[in-house]
């Protein structure tokens, strides 16, 4: 006997500090985080989005690209970091020790 699964929805979603563009399509089983973008179409509305380097995530937690889709899940589309969080940690730090403010919360070393 021969169970054939169905097609499902899944969402794909890319946002940028202005505006957000969701859409929903319908997959078959065994899709990947990559086909599942590709398939949207979401390049046609931000054409800066780079297939080959793009983070990819569902519901926050970073994927693979060829991770396979579930039904009920939504590819989030993630923008690459304008600046290096550690980086940025690093010279608050600095300043709040600057000024004097050196405390457990601002992380600065005596």
């Amino acid at each position: 006997m021969n169970i054939e699964q169905e097609d499902f929805v899944v969402e794909v979603i890319y946002a940028l500090p202005t505006q957000q563009k969701r859409i929903q399509i319908k997959v078959t089983p065994g899709t990947s985080c990559i086909e599942a973008v590709e398939l949207s179409g979401m390049q046609t509305y931000f054409p800066e989005i780079d297939l080959e380097a793009v983070k990819l995530g569902i519901f926050s937690r970073a994927v693979k690209h060829d991770e396979v889709l579930v039904p009920g899940q939504r590819v989030e589309i993630y923008r690459p970091l304008i600046a290096d969080p550690k980086d940025v940690r690093r010279r608050r730090a600095e300043k709040a020790k600057d000024e004097g403010r050196i405390n457990k919360i601002t992380g600065g070393k005596i």
